[in-house]
């Protein structure tokens, strides 16, 4: 939650060369998987738009949770027009009910790249 302990950086994190820090899922209402948009797909994080001014066209994902987060994310910024590679060796999934396989096939359907 925003503004408790559990949302603070760790200690030892190095914010310092970071050029831009994106927080999402601080709306109550709005429940937030992608790094680009909330779940209401209406809402941007600015992600888009930092990508965009500084000329990028070809994203790399990894991190938790393959079949949710990532693959959200990938989705959305293939949408956008990016070209997408998930790097799976990279990722962990959730694997709730079966999520993992459809999460993968969704994105292979949005185009998106992934590496085994």
């Amino acid at each position: 939650m925003q503004g408790s302990h559990g949302a603070v950086f760790h200690g030892d994190l190095d914010t310092e060369p970071a050029d831009l820090i994106i927080r999402k899922g601080f709306r109550r209402q709005i429940d937030s998987y992608s790094a680009f948009f909330e779940n209401d797909h209406a809402t941007p994080t600015g992600l888009e738009g930092y990508l965009r001014t500084r000329g990028v066209e070809r994203v790399t994902m990894v991190g938790l949770a393959t079949d949710f987060c990532v693959h959200f994310s990938a989705v959305d910024v293939a949408r956008l027009g990016f070209a997408v590679t998930v790097d799976e060796r990279a990722c962990r999934g959730i694997d709730l009910n079966g999520s993992l396989a459809a999460a993968r096939d969704a994105m292979k359907a949005a185009g998106v790249t992934l590496v085994a």
